[in-house]
């Protein structure tokens, strides 16, 4: 029988965070989402971890959904990211925490590992880069391309009234347009991320990690040396068309225990486009089992 996923508000850091929860074991997961998304973005991922003995806590990020939305950029900046999921880690009172995270999620989480902010037993990244990785590969022109919807959400409020026109048709089409298999993303999935954005001042919130990461510069969104000493596991969907293929070489660099695995034909939505190759990943190698390979490793 598949695990019932619950919703509670916790208290954090100042904050409070809704909070998707699933499963009474013993050991203690923690998933991260990314932008435009919420906790919603878990949900074929909480009950396989709630069968394999963990408590499962997918938050809505500060700014998201009923969570709390501090005003102002600096409230977005990395530092307070990255103190909100330790102060969730702490909440849930896990001495080691397996952290899972995608796109903005992941930026936090790299942060998170880097900085040993908390004790991690295993790390799981999607579809976003070692931060050495990705400012090595934002010098090119082929990545800075991809990424012009950075630059465009620092300029005041236009971002929020391009995102939110027309009940945030933009928001359904960031899923359905970038998408490889469309049948994932039907309105019932897109809606409740139109809602979550729709919230009041939640867009304005959502796009202030962009400022904030802008503002804060290389120094502080790319932490020297970067070793992560966690063991890894990297998911790639190799149809992302925000972030390239190539921002992944070379982060066996600066990860000491890494496995990377390519999911062809799956775009940066890589955890709800493809949940069951995802999870049959994600569950070999909690199992320290062989992890599936899908596409080929660069190198």
């Amino acid at each position: 029988m598949t695990a019932t996923i619950r919703t509670a508000m916790v208290a954090a850091n100042g904050l409070t965070f809704e909070v998707d929860q699933c499963g009474d074991g013993g050991r203690f997961a923690l998933l991260l989402h990314g932008f435009p998304e919420s906790k919603y973005s878990w949900r074929y991922q909480m009950p396989l971890l709630a069968s394999l003995g963990y408590t499962a806590w997918a938050p809505n990020l500060r700014g998201y959904g009923k969570s709390s939305r501090p005003k102002g950029v600096a409230a977005y900046h990395i530092d307070n990211l990255v103190a909100d999921a330790a102060a969730l880690i702490d909440a849930a009172g896990a001495k080691e925490t397996l952290l899972i995270a995608h796109d903005w999620g992941a930026i936090v989480a790299w942060q998170l590992a880097i900085r040993k902010t908390r004790p991690l037993s295993r790390l799981i990244i999607m579809n976003v880069p070692h931060p050495a990785c990705m400012a090595r590969e934002l010098r090119t022109w082929r990545q800075l391309r991809k990424s012009w919807y950075v630059f465009f959400f620092q300029i005041p409020w236009l971002p929020e009234r391009f995102t939110t026109a027309k009940s945030a048709d933009a928001i359904r089409r960031a899923f359905v347009d970038m998408a490889v298999d469309k049948n994932r993303f039907p309105l019932a999935v897109t809606d409740e991320y139109r809602r979550t954005a729709l919230e009041p001042g939640a867009m304005t919130a959502m796009i202030n990690y962009y400022r904030a990461a802008l503002r804060a510069g290389e120094a502080a969104m790319n932490p020297k040396p970067g070793t992560v000493d966690t063991p890894t596991l990297m998911l790639w969907g190799e149809e992302d068309i925000a972030l390239d293929k190539a921002t992944t070489i070379g982060t066996d660099a600066f990860v000491k225990n890494l496995t990377l695995r390519y999911l062809p034909g799956v775009s940066h939505w890589v955890q709800q486009e493809a949940p069951e190759k995802v999870n049959a990943m994600i569950e070999a190698w909690l199992k320290d089992q062989p992890v599936p390979i899908e596409g080929e490793i660069l190198r």
